[in-house]
């Protein structure tokens, strides 16, 4: 994390930084051997011991297979215990039900993954939010008032406990594009993360806001540095490198946390996993900062090339260009 805030700042750490996340299926499929692999990488794992017996335990309620029903009545279904389930009942069926939508009682500081943008769809289904948006009424600001009002109940809950870093996630892409586009979104999505996020902002000026943002995003990578995001962490594969570099390093300087490809993970040769790394770094890198590298290992993806990806960041981390 220290070197994580290093490049956000601008402050030339020694490496990289480099984050690897495990999902529980991962840890369920492979048990003993994952740990093996994480025991000959302690610069990323620090050691550390994960007690089998108890994985399903510690996982949080979505990601055990079954239904579970969040505080807004959303019913997510999950059928792979160690990966986050889908939403597939939607409580606001109706225009009415919108308007009769109750905020949730809670204020426990707790927001999400998909705590604003993907919280609409969450509530209406993709195809209602859609055409909300498109009709531009006064039933998508009601939606869009509701949804923020709770969050920002939430963000006024957790503002006396953040650390240097506070870690925000909602997918606003997909994979070609934002599914309203740019200029619905900063019509409507935008006002609500300057709104939470100059929240921080006010309470701490030198608060560091960390965006996980899945989808093809890079148009509105600046209107998210503009709302106070400091860091940003793209998908490499929806994005492409070009886009990142044309819009995060010739344009403008914007930090980000690159989220390597884990669509090419599963498939790929050694080689193509070295590759892939070295062309993210000689791209992006800056002796001063404003990169990190981010990895995600599920199921799917062979111990092998794991341990590949791990030599591939271990080598690259050390880039000095």
């Amino acid at each position: 994390m220290a070197n994580l805030i290093q490049a956000v700042r601008m402050e030339h750490p020694d490496t990289i930084p480099v984050g690897i996340s495990i999902l529980p299926a991962a840890w369920l499929k492979y048990g003993d051997e994952m740990q093996r692999l994480t025991d000959q990488y302690p610069q990323f794992f620090g050691g550390h011991q994960v007690d089998l017996s108890r994985i399903k335990e510690n996982m949080m309620p979505s990601y055990h297979k079954g239904t579970h029903i969040d505080e807004w009545n959303c019913v997510w279904e999950n059928e792979i215990d160690g990966n986050e389930a889908i939403v597939t009942g939607h409580p606001v069926k109706t225009e009415e039900d919108v308007f009769s939508l109750k905020i949730p009682e809670n204020r426990d500081g707790r927001l999400p993954h998909g705590f604003m943008y993907l919280r609409l769809l969450d509530l209406c289904g993709f195809e209602n939010a859609m055409i909300y948006f498109a009709e531009e009424d006064k039933t998508i600001d009601v939606l869009i008032d509701k949804v923020l009002e709770y969050n920002m109940y939430q963000i006024a809950a957790v503002l006396p406990n953040m650390g240097e870093m506070i870690f925000f996630g909602d997918d606003l892409g997909m994979q070609n594009g934002l599914a309203i586009g740019a200029e619905r979104w900063r019509k409507y999505l935008k006002p609500c993360y300057r709104k939470m996020y100059g929240m921080i902002k006010a309470y701490r000026p030198s608060q560091l806001i960390y965006m996980h943002t899945d989808g093809c995003i890079h148009e509105i990578m600046p209107d998210l540095v503009e709302c106070g995001v400091d860091v940003i962490n793209p998908q490499f594969r929806a994005n492409g490198i070009d886009n990142l570099v044309r819009v995060c390093r010739q344009e403008q300087v914007i930090t980000i946390n690159l989220d390597l490809d884990r669509q090419l993970f599963p498939f790929a040769t050694r080689s193509q996993i070295f590759d892939h790394v070295a062309e993210c770094v000689e791209s992006l890198y800056m002796p001063e900062g404003g990169l990190g590298l981010n990895v995600e290992f599920n199921y799917e993806i062979p111990l092998e090339n794991m341990a590949a990806i791990l030599d591939a960041v271990e080598k690259y981390r050390h880039y000095k260009g």
